[in-house]
């Protein structure tokens, strides 16, 4: 009996190793985990995400018309997306784009087709639907030609379309069935044609996306992505640390750059878009209307200081009054230099030899309070006195935009276009305080002129010389003091590959495409 037993055990054994040779074993998922500094999600509508965090993820989400190559922010490489080709008439208001044929929607939501186009750019130029409806205002029509086949006719002539179709904010299709079928349930189960698609939503902890295996650039060789909200720096390092981070946004500051790239297993990743943290002096404010006192805070600011706190592997000296890395930057533009005495003699000549007081309001954030700080320590050696209200960061926001402050230190990122950071910042249509209001805290209006004809202006090369007129005309008036540019950072595990060499993203993250692999 025994025996019998032994020879059926023995024969039990013989064929589960030999199913287990039959069968390969179940290679587990790789599963990418990041974390962000973030409390929650907003949204997953691309049309309404607008925070860095929500950036990150709706990159890996949708597709634009055209995009950005995996790794680039620099606009001559433009490359097609979703459309495979596009033409222009002469005129240049009428563009047409031929679509990709059988792109599949995430889930079982079909195949995009041009409908889904002219429904996704009609959305984004909608103000009650889209938080960048301005980006689309020179859009006359959006029309389906045919299944395939999109035309887009101009208000005006623009050489530039592209630029506000790339995969980046307004620029991302979206599905016409889901948005009806969701309704508002589309801010957490947004569908659109990207390598990875919505899987689960645990509010204040993750977002896990799944692969689309239908992506028409093939299936990505990640399976998974879960994407932590962590909002505490140290919470996130020390998750980075212990390993349950593979991808893990950073502190922009040297020490954490530093501490991370010696760190084992780990590569810092420094790129662009650079943010510019910059002074802008509110010239409706007494004594701030006094040329002279501008150039004297201009002259008693040293750049180098500022650079040195913030750490020279993660920041830069300015070059002009946005990022270096922008089309339409003026690389010879001549900003004010260091030099205390002569501010000194501007402020005696201007009525102030026994020095000024001025107020600003400054965020608690680390960011933008440290190098506020650097300022008023340089200016009180020239004999102005700052009157520091340190705030909350939402209400430095909301203070800095009833003209409270007669300085206010900001940093900001747009898309790297000259013309945006031109309308929004020095333009007097945007000054703070009036109904068109955006970011313009100086109230500067000495470039109206170039920056309203370069707007019309088809030809580049004509376009570029007008903003390079209206840096010249800003500078030389100090609407405001260029302190730093700050490049993006992140730390990854070695054994995170990309699939591409990152110099920068217009999402603030790495992008994770089809080609991106994990090895741990």
């Amino acid at each position: 009996m025994r025996f019998k037993s032994a020879i059926i055990a023995l024969g039990l054994t013989i064929s589960a190793t030999a199913l287990l040779h039959a069968v390969p074993a179940l290679a587990q998922d790789k599963v990418l985990t990041v974390g962000m500094a973030a409390s929650d999600l907003g949204t997953l509508d691309p049309h309404r995400g607008a925070a860095t965090q929500e950036k990150i993820l709706l990159a890996w989400m949708f597709d634009g018309l055209v995009r950005f190559k995996p790794g680039s922010v620099s606009l001559d490489d433009i490359e097609p997306d979703l459309a495979e080709s596009w033409t222009v008439s002469d005129d240049k208001k009428v563009w047409t784009f031929k679509l990709r044929e059988d792109v599949k929607f995430h889930g079982d939501f079909g195949t995009l087709t041009a409908d889904d186009v002219v429904f996704s750019l009609q959305r984004a130029a909608d103000p009650k639907r889209s938080s960048f409806s301005s980006d689309f205002a020179n859009i006359e029509s959006v029309e389906a030609v045919d299944p395939l086949t999109v035309k887009i006719t101009l208000k005006k002539p623009s050489s530039s379309l592209l630029y506000s179709l790339v995969n980046f904010q307004g620029g991302f299709i979206v599905s016409k069935k889901a948005v009806e079928q969701y309704g508002d349930d589309f801010r957490t189960k947004a569908v659109g044609t990207g390598p990875f698609a919505f899987d689960d939503y645990k509010a204040s902890q993750s977002v896990t996306l799944k692969a689309h295996k239908d992506y028409f650039r093939g299936t990505p060789k990640i399976d998974k992505i879960v994407y932590r909200y962590i909002r505490s720096d140290a919470s996130r390092d020390l998750a980075y640390t212990s390993g349950e981070l593979d991808l893990v946004y950073g502190r922009q500051d040297q020490k954490w750059a530093e501490r991370m790239k010696g760190q084992k297993d780990t590569v810092l990743d420094v790129m662009e878009p650079a943010y510019q943290g910059t002074a802008y002096l509110n010239m409706t404010h007494k004594p701030l209307d006094d040329l002279r006192v501008r150039q004297a805070i201009a002259h008693a600011i040293d750049t180098q200081q500022v650079v040195d706190f913030k750490g020279r592997l993660v920041s830069t000296l300015p070059t002009t009054i946005f990022p270096t890395a922008t089309l339409g930057a003026d690389p010879d533009a001549k900003l004010p230099a260091y030099d205390p005495e002569k501010a000194k003699q501007l402020l005696k000549e201007a009525g102030f030899g026994d020095g000024l007081k001025l107020k600003v309001i400054a965020s608690q954030n680390v960011t933008s309070l440290g190098p506020a700080q650097i300022v008023q320590a340089q200016l009180k050696k020239v004999g102005i006195d700052i009157e520091m209200d340190v705030v909350e960061h939402a209400t430095y926001h909301q203070q800095i935009r009833q003209n409270l402050s007669d300085i206010v230190v900001y940093g900001a990122s747009r898309f790297p276009v000259a013309e945006n950071y031109l309308k929004e910042f020095y333009h007097s249509g945007s000054s703070v305080g009036t109904p068109t209001a955006v970011t313009n805290f100086s109230h500067c209006k000495v470039a109206d002129k170039e920056i309203d004809q370069a707007a019309n202006e088809v030809e580049q090369a004509k376009q570029i010389a007008l903003w390079e007129t209206a840096q010249e005309k800003i500078i030389a008036d100090v609407c405001a003091v260029p302190l730093f540019e700050q490049k993006l950072v992140w730390a990854r595990r070695a054994g995170l590959d990309y699939g591409y060499k990152l110099d920068g993203s217009l999402s603030y993250g790495p992008l994770i495409t089809e080609k991106t692999t994990l090895t741990k």
